[in-house]
């Protein structure tokens, strides 16, 4: 089944804070906290870590460049900080990434964005 074939919206709005969702399989319900950015921390690699570029092991106090870097895996799809909602418990926070929903290009430019016009502080919706 490739990618063609399987159905994804295209995301263009951010979910609103409060609100309450059903989980795309119908499980659980979350409310939305707010929209966040999954970040990958380069210091959870093992050691040595392996670098593509150089083709070699190098120890982890000689890596180069920043420790947070964008997920790669997550960076097509929108992720919120969310609060599971389960009949009978407490709310759990937790972090939910909608693989179901795809970001047009323009709002992908906006969550994920390397220009440095979008660290902005009044860039904060799209």
């Amino acid at each position: 089944m490739g990618l063609a074939s399987q159905n994804f919206s295209e995301e263009d709005v951010l979910l609103e804070h409060g609100t309450i969702h059903e989980s795309p399989g119908g499980q659980y319900s979350f409310r939305v906290v707010g929209p966040c950015c999954r970040l990958f921390d380069r210091e959870e690699l093992p050691w040595p870590c392996s670098r593509l570029a150089w083709k070699s092991k190098e120890p982890s106090w000689k890596r180069v460049g920043c420790r947070f870097v964008p997920d790669i895996a997550t960076r097509r799809c929108p992720s919120y900080s969310v609060e599971l909602l389960q009949p009978g418990s407490r709310p759990v926070p937790t972090l939910l990434t909608l693989f179901s929903n795809r970001f047009t290009p323009a709002m992908q430019e906006w969550w994920y964005s390397r220009h440095p016009r979008s660290k902005d502080e009044s860039n904060f919706s799209p």
